[in-house]
């Protein structure tokens, strides 16, 4: 009975009700620092995705612009030796000019070269103007004071350096594609490709891996 009447003494009555509000309190606390804490790994996450899609987009623009810029270079070897190939014809023309055929198979070689735009296209294209290359200087080995003419031996030089420049050229190209492209393929870089329209570009083979490796030589 006493004990009864104590529990209804308002003094006991208010602290029963301040220790159950702290309790509340500490509850909704602990509540809020976890729903806090859960919010704030989620942003952690979110903001490491974005910087990750971020940073994958800018390698796939960057490689994507070195691979325009390295077949610029190609072209641009390319289009010198295209305008040494006239000079180099007239030459041995003056010399045997009764070698009209082989004339004519460079002059044609020549003419599909610069048409071609794509790596498949310049491919046929350059298989083909070597060949008919080698066609003249096999035509030139006839002739020993062709061999001796200044002019001759300065063109033979120029082709020279720039065959070593577009097979330089070409090969930084088709390491560069090939990051490219296997970049394209990777998880999950691949998914942000598609996602944003990158695609696989064309290599430059110019003819089986084994005559590549090959120095190139145009000299006798």
């Amino acid at each position: 009975m006493g004990l009864f009447l104590r529990s209804c003494i308002p003094g006991n009555r208010f602290k029963n009700t301040y220790i159950n509000s702290q309790i509340s309190i500490t509850f909704r606390s602990i509540s809020d620092r976890r729903r806090t804490m859960t919010l704030l790994i989620i942003l952690i996450i979110l903001a490491a995705l974005i910087i990750m899609v971020i940073a994958i987009y800018n390698k796939l623009v960057r490689l994507r612009n070195t691979v325009k810029s390295s077949w610029s270079d190609i072209d641009v070897q390319c289009k010198k030796r295209y305008d040494l190939v006239p000079n180099l014809v007239e030459t041995v023309k003056g010399y045997a000019s009764h070698e009209k055929a082989v004339f004519e198979k460079v002059t044609q070689a020549r003419a599909m070269a610069m048409q071609a735009t794509t790596p498949q296209e310049m491919e046929k294209a350059e298989n083909m103007l070597r060949d008919t290359l080698k066609s003249l200087f096999a035509v030139a080995e006839a002739y020993p004071d062709l061999k001796a003419n200044a002019n001759f031996i300065q063109l033979q030089s120029q082709l020279q350096e720039l065959e070593n420049n577009i097979e330089y050229a070409r090969r930084y190209y088709n390491a560069v594609v090939r990051d490219y492209n296997i970049l394209i393929e990777s998880f999950p870089s691949n998914l942000i490709a598609s996602q944003f329209g990158f695609k696989q570009e064309e290599l430059f083979q110019l003819e089986a891996p084994e005559v590549e490796r090959k120095p190139v030589k145009v000299s006798f």
